[in-house]
């Protein structure tokens, strides 16, 4: 922002510097004309020339700040005040809101310099129409002089300042609203899951459950049965609303694993976290294997919770993400070179985002796994899931029934 810029202090004090200076001129027009002084009409006229050129300057648009326009106002100002102050002693009083006009429109490298230069005019001013010399004719100017410099630098300070609080309130306030932006799309997506979640654990698998059943009790009715159409109709009704309930799921499963595997959605948070200050790197151990969905969801945002942590509380600058699939388990491990901490002092959530240890832990234990944690004070921090595969025949670990997956 110009420190030009119209606010009712700089408009205030504009008016001031205006009415100064204006006012200056007419004390030294009146004074010439009433004590008869011999070049009373010169003097009238130059002021009138000087009044006339400083309005002509504060109305012309190019006459602003540090510009080529403005020294040469300022050149022609000074030279007509300095046959204002030959003619009349009077001009000698000019001087002081010419300090202001000469530091506020000139760089400082300029303006201390055209400062200097005003007030050794004005102290010759006063010996050349007192002729005698005395402290107050070098105390004065050089006083008014000082007192200009240190009104105008001391306001460019303030001015500094307060663009200071002004960029950092409106940093707090975008960043208020980022966070709150934040806030609910982290709630959306964890409603997105819990949706996802009840829904496979619930009508999936009973839909499931209720297709089984009834897939048994028509292979145990002869087909010319009375019930066997009806238990066939059963059946594919409940096939139907289970392949619906399927795509409700689907639908609901986070946007990173909608893109690809739980391995393509890791490799992008790893090239997304990674920065100058941080290496994220991410390798697959084993064959990979299709997985439910609420599996990949919680070692998804395992790796989320465990990087964010890595970043905003361990000050790690290398970061290890490892998922491995073995024979009857999947694992995650993210390792860290950041600060560490005691684990047995840790407290249940360590994350910013809702996602700390303690839930993490639930995570896993709702899906049969296990959750463990190896850190210490400098030692960095190791986390790693493992979660039981679901077996062959659908069944999950945690369930009861099985375990809806992506591909299915």
């Amino acid at each position: 922002m110009d420190p030009c810029a119209p606010t009712s202090v700089t408009t205030a004090l504009r008016l001031c510097l205006h009415a100064l200076l204006v006012g200056l001129l007419m004390l030294a027009a009146l004074r010439a004309t009433g004590d008869g002084t011999p070049h009373a009409t010169a003097v009238v006229g130059v002021a009138g020339v000087m009044a006339a050129l400083y309005l002509a300057g504060v109305l012309a648009p190019a006459v602003q700040q540090h510009t080529r326009a403005a020294s040469l106002w300022l050149i022609a100002l000074g030279a007509v005040w300095l046959a204002l102050l030959a003619l009349s002693p009077e001009a000698l009083w000019v001087a002081f809101p010419l300090y202001f006009l000469q530091l506020h429109l000139l760089p400082l490298r300029w303006g201390l310099p055209a400062v200097a230069v005003t007030a050794a005019a004005t102290i010759s001013g006063f010996l050349l129409h007192e002729q005698e010399v005395t402290p107050g004719a070098f105390i004065g100017p050089l006083l008014g002089a000082a007192v200009a410099v240190a009104t105008v630098r001391g306001y460019e300070v303030l001015f500094s300042e307060s663009e200071r609080r002004r960029e950092l309130i409106d940093e707090l306030v975008s960043t208020r609203a980022e966070l709150a932006d934040a806030e609910r799309a982290a709630g959306t997506l964890a409603e997105r899951e819990r949706l996802a979640r009840e829904i496979h654990d619930t009508l999936a698998q009973g839909l499931s459950s209720i297709q089984l059943l009834l897939r048994a009790a028509e292979r145990s009715l002869p087909e010319d049965a009375p019930a066997t159409p009806h238990v066939r109709r059963a059946r594919e009704a409940a096939q139907d609303n289970l392949a619906e309930a399927r795509r409700f799921v689907r639908a609901l499963t986070p946007p990173d694993l909608q893109q690809g595997s739980l391995a393509a959605a890791l490799a992008r948070l790893s090239a997304r976290s990674s920065a100058p200050d941080l290496t994220v790197r991410f390798a697959v151990s084993g064959r990979p294997v299709g997985l439910p969905t609420p599996y990949e969801v919680a070692l998804l945002r395992t790796a989320q919770s465990s990087l964010a942590n890595a970043v905003q509380h361990s000050g790690a600058r290398r970061t290890e993400i490892t998922l491995s699939f073995m024979e009857t388990s999947v694992s995650l491990d993210v390792v860290d070179d950041g600060h560490g901490f005691d684990t047995a002092a840790a407290p249940a959530s360590t994350s910013g985002g809702g996602f700390g240890l303690l839930a993490m832990r639930a995570r896993a234990r709702s899906l049969g796994g296990t959750l463990s944690v190896e850190s210490g004070p400098g030692q960095g921090t190791a986390v790693a899931v493992t979660l039981p595969l679901p077996a062959a025949d659908g069944h999950g670990p945690a369930s009861g029934g099985a375990p809806e997956g992506r591909a299915a």
